[in-house]
């Protein structure tokens, strides 16, 4: 038998390869352009400093070249960050990276005078500037965001302080990406066609979705050995982490971690709290459905590893990246042709990176500066999932092209909490157009599975994921120290809660949060499961009443950060401040468990 190496970067095909030099062309001019950067935020503190606040003509001006310096730097930094993420091995953009973190972290203390400064200034004389000046009225909202957080904003030399802080407080991060992403090797597996085969990021879940539960066993074991080996150093790097979480909140008066990570986007917990309640409300249903699942594979014991291969097995099929494309199109056509448009345009301009590659980052994403495309890293294996991982990031960037289209660069982004929104939306409508044009019973029930598959990996597990943040920060936050041990055990306690008595106990699983990347980003994870609640209404509702409310949803990602994500999602026709759309996406779950039972 063969084996099939992983290819290096050269032996990608270009039309694969993102256009990244439509970001930077000449690189040479990088470092000179980073020392300017540094100058114009040094001029600036000078020029603003104890002035701030005197007109608002000057207030205007602050705001303005404030942008302007940090639209500067967001596109080399996002360029440094791509073409490192190309090849993590690679150690000049590493270099590069690591320079735009300083830089990034320098301007953040220039700058630091400037929430404080405002602050310092009365609410009536700062909310007069914006009547004042129409130039102001661009920044009403973000202006009036910054007075809502008065009470956690310090004083001028503290947020410099922090600022400078800054690049050392993100180092658990970069710490466990590079740890993750280019130290890290997984063992070698005969795979089905009785290859050897280097298990890695990229392939481990299509091993995990093989029908040869030997594979599936062999890749489970050959991931999470390597994680076992580095448990205690991935524990001390995410115990510094949370505490770098808790530390900054009790630092700026929050009353947890949580409370700080949701403050940003003025999200209430009420939020957090419903979307745990209802999920863990509906843990049976849940239940159910892994019960089911332990039946239609005829194992006497279930395992984690089982738990991935889809319940219904289809001829072994590849799906070309350019039919994915064709699948993409038609599922989104409800959208509207203007969105097909875009989409198409953006294809042909090089937005999508496709292929995995040695050294490159896993996973997928989708990432860019105000003034890129909203480019797409894709690590694309010709399976359906695949299919489903593009449409998914060209929600995201999707959005950031509607979003920068019509907003300003104060604006021009958008929260995870409306962005997992926009990617979701585009999985459900392709999951629609799947089975409304697949009239084989076989085919059927492989979608209503795969879908069953979305809300137990999406909705259930990042809950689960959302659970286990909630008590590691609340431990630091006790004075305990999070040990390997013991996070081990809170992982498995919180897997059996979730997948019940059908899933036999093993010693892997307990390891997994250590292979989870967005721990490192506290508190993010539970915006995937409110996103795809919300995204089940507004696709159920764009499928159902047509035009009109494809326009309100357009309408939606024209928006960014103009509003808060509560207030943007209602433009859709979603009330998140109420467990109803959680709810009902817990309604739909289980009416497709109850169509999928009958099939079978």
């Amino acid at each position: 038998m063969g084996s099939k190496e992983l290819k290096t970067r050269d032996q990608i095909d270009k039309k694969y390869k993102w256009n990244i030099k439509a970001m930077i062309s000449d690189e040479s001019s990088i470092d000179s352009e980073l020392e300017n950067i540094k100058k114009q935020a040094e001029s600036y503190a000078k020029e603003f400093a104890g002035h701030l606040t005197e007109s608002a003509d000057i207030l205007l001006d602050a705001y303005k070249k404030r942008d302007d310096i940090w639209r500067s730097l967001e596109n080399i930094y996002v360029y440094s960050r791509m073409r490192r993420d190309e090849n993590n091995a690679e150690s000049k953009y590493q270099a590069m990276s690591d320079k735009c973190g300083a830089v990034i972290a320098a301007v953040s203390a220039s700058m630091a005078f400037f929430t404080p400064e405002m602050l310092d200034a009365s609410d009536d004389v700062i909310l007069g500037y914006i009547d004042e000046n129409d130039g102001l009225k661009e920044y009403a909202f973000a202006i009036k965001d910054t007075l809502r957080q008065k009470a956690h904003i310090l004083t001028e030399a503290e947020e410099n302080i922090l600022a400078q802080m800054s690049e050392i407080n993100k180092s658990t991060n970069d710490i466990f990406t590079m740890l993750n992403n280019a130290d890290i090797k997984f063992a070698s597996i005969t795979d089905e066609d009785g290859d050897t085969v280097e298990v890695t990021h990229g392939n481990y879940i299509k091993f995990m979705e093989s029908h040869n539960r030997n594979v599936r066993k062999s890749a489970y074991d050959a991931m999470y050995d390597s994680y076992k080996e580095l448990i205690n150093t991935i524990a001390t790097t995410y115990n510094y982490n949370t505490k770098t979480d808790v530390i900054g909140a009790r630092i700026r008066k929050y009353d947890s971690a949580r409370a700080a990570a949701l403050s940003g986007d003025n999200i209430p917990a009420e939020v957090y709290d419903n979307l745990v309640s209802v999920v863990n409300d509906n843990l049976p249903a849940m239940h159910r459905y892994v019960e089911l699942r332990k039946k239609l594979l005829g194992v006497d014991k279930m395992y984690m590893y089982d738990m991935y291969v889809p319940l219904i097995e289809l001829p072994k099929t590849n799906i070309p990246y350019e039919e994915a494309l064709d699948m993409m199109r038609a599922g989104l056509a409800p959208l509207g042709e203007e969105y097909i448009a875009k989409m198409n345009k953006g294809l042909e301009e090089g937005w999508i990176d496709v292929y995995e590659n040695k050294g490159k980052t896993s996973g997928a994403y989708s990432f860019g500066s105000y003034d890129s495309f909203p480019y797409i890293l894709l690590n694309y294996t010709d399976t359906l999932k695949d299919v489903f991982t593009i449409v998914h990031e060209m929600g995201h960037s999707m959005h950031s092209r509607y979003t920068r289209d019509n907003q300003p660069y104060i604006y021009g982004s958008h929260s995870i909490f409306t962005a997992e929104v926009a990617s979701t939306v585009n999985e459900s409508l392709l999951m629609q157009h799947l089975l409304n044009t697949n009239d084989d019973i076989e085919m059927r029930k492989y979608l209503l599975n795969l879908h069953l598959e979305e809300f137990r990996t999406t909705l259930f597990r990042q809950t689960m994921f959302a659970e286990f943040e909630d008590i590691t920060h609340e431990a630091i936050e006790a004075g305990q120290v999070l040990t390997a041990d013991w996070m081990c055990e809170q992982y498995e306690a919180l897997n059996t809660k979730y997948y019940g008595p059908a899933v036999e106990k093993d010693d892997t699983i307990r390891y997994e949060w250590a292979r989870i990347p967005h721990f490192y980003n506290a508190f993010y994870v539970y915006k995937y499961a409110t996103g795809y609640s919300a995204a089940t209404a507004i696709s159920n509702k764009i499928l159902a009443e047509g035009k009109s409310a494809a326009e309100d949803y357009i309408s939606f990602l024209k928006t960014g950060e103009c509003d808060y994500p509560i207030e943007l999602l209602k433009i859709a026709g979603v009330d998140m401040s109420t467990p109803e759309p959680i709810v009902k996406a817990m309604d739909a779950f289980n009416a497709l468990l109850d169509e999928f039972e009958k099939l079978i």
